[in-house]
């Protein structure tokens, strides 16, 4: 942060295969998806930090990292000669011959980077959601309460707990009772009971009770070795864990409508909705608010073009498209060409696509360098979709980078 305040590291856990987004992730990691047509995922968290003045940042890194490494050292240059930076750190097997164990043993493994750099206060914050938080408010409550560290929470219904670390607030709303990672059947809060405190994933930790809990958890061969799983249940037993409010955040320029806004993009549904939430008249995330913005960087593209016809509507059309055919609720990445009598309706296509001339998309998800043959369909025949593509739960048809259409 800036010379005068706390000084605090922030560390961004970006080593996650995301599975169950597949097939985007088959050849890159979940934080380097494209998103809202020209970001990447791990732009929103590295945002968040660099607007609240946290400046130094270290992006900890393991599965297919290229094309994140890549971004990361383009795109996020920052001032050498203030000892800013913004650093992907990939895993390095310092402490023996294996590779990450999980969140908090990548830390563990990374130790170095906090004695180098001696923070008295570490941001721990992971790198795969939507949104936007001003830390600083975090960071504040963390120091008046005197926490080893406090967790980011939101509610959302007790029906979705078990995809999330749950966390139950004492009675003065701050000290953490209990911590249960992604528990069937929690208990619903005092005030609400068909909703929980889920974690956001972004913990802010005294350095100190971090390093002592990071070696307590080494010790134990029990530990599944992971943030959420073993060292805030740890510190939870010892009473040192304190919760955040996430609705009680205000970033400047913020609607009444997107304030409080969290999106966890970890399944397709998840991620096709989070696109959708972009497009409407009054956006349930709004990308364009310029006093906290979402910083990338999308490389020199003239302006799009629209010729011989070509419409969009309710869409995000990004620089370097040419639109020759009919485009209404989606997201275009650059690039994206959409030949004369083509239809593309509700979709996400990322960099590169190309919709032959007649072809007919619709509810899909396609990767960069896709081509829709002329007169070819997604979207229209259900069955066949699911012979040839991915499809999910709730029916987004997904390609990967590349693949081919019949």
């Amino acid at each position: 942060m800036r010379r005068g305040g706390p000084s605090v590291l922030g560390i961004v856990l970006a080593g996650g295969e995301g599975k169950r987004l597949m097939p985007l992730t088959a050849d890159r990691a979940k934080p380097a998806v494209t998103f809202g047509g020209t970001y990447r995922l791990v732009d929103f968290v590295l945002s968040n930090l660099v607007n609240a003045d946290i400046l130094r940042i270290c992006v900890l890194t393991q599965y297919k990292s290229h094309s994140l490494d890549r971004h990361v050292t383009t795109t996020w240059r920052m001032s050498s000669l203030l000892g800013n930076y913004v650093t992907p750190v990939p895993a390095q097997q310092r402490l023996g011959p294996h590779w990450y164990l999980g969140s908090a043993d990548a830390i563990l493994q990374s130790l170095n980077l906090i004695y180098d750099e001696r923070p008295e206060y570490v941001a721990v914050f992971g790198a795969d959601h939507v949104y936007r938080m001003d830390p600083r408010q975090m960071l504040n409550q963390h120091i008046e309460s005197g926490a080893g560290v406090t967790v980011a929470g939101i509610r959302v219904p007790r029906a979705e707990s078990s995809a999330f670390g749950v966390i139950t607030p004492g009675s003065d709303g701050q000290a953490v009772e209990r911590f249960l990672e992604k528990p069937a059947d929690p208990p619903g809060l005092a005030d609400d009971p068909e909703c929980v405190f889920a974690s956001m994933g972004n913990y802010l930790f005294t350095t100190k009770a971090l390093v002592e809990a990071l070696q307590r958890d080494a010790e134990d061969d029990n530990s599944v070795h992971d943030m959420g799983g073993s060292i805030l249940p740890q510190l939870t037993e010892r009473g040192e864990a304190h919760l955040y409010d996430f609705s009680t955040n205000h970033v400047p320029g913020e609607t009444s409508r997107d304030q409080g806004y969290w999106r966890d993009v970890g399944t397709l549904d998840a991620y096709y909705d989070a696109h959708m939430d972009l497009i409407a008249e009054r956006p349930a995330f709004n990308l364009y608010n310029r006093q906290w913005p979402i910083y990338t960087h999308s490389g020199q593209l003239s302006p799009a073009r629209f010729n011989a016809g070509g419409i969009a509507s309710e869409s995000i059309i990004s620089a370097g498209c040419l639109i020759r055919g009919q485009v209404t609720r989606s997201v275009l990445s650059p690039g994206v060409v959409v030949d004369p009598g083509a239809v593309v309706q509700g979709s996400v296509l990322h960099d590169n696509v190309h919709i032959g001339r007649g072809a007919v998309v619709r509810g899909a998800v396609l990767d960069k360098n896709v081509e829709v043959p002329p007169g070819a369909t997604i979207g229209v025949n259900p069955e066949r979709d699911a012979e040839l593509y991915t499809v999910s739960k709730g029916g987004v048809i997904a390609l990967g980078k590349g693949q081919l259409v019949p």
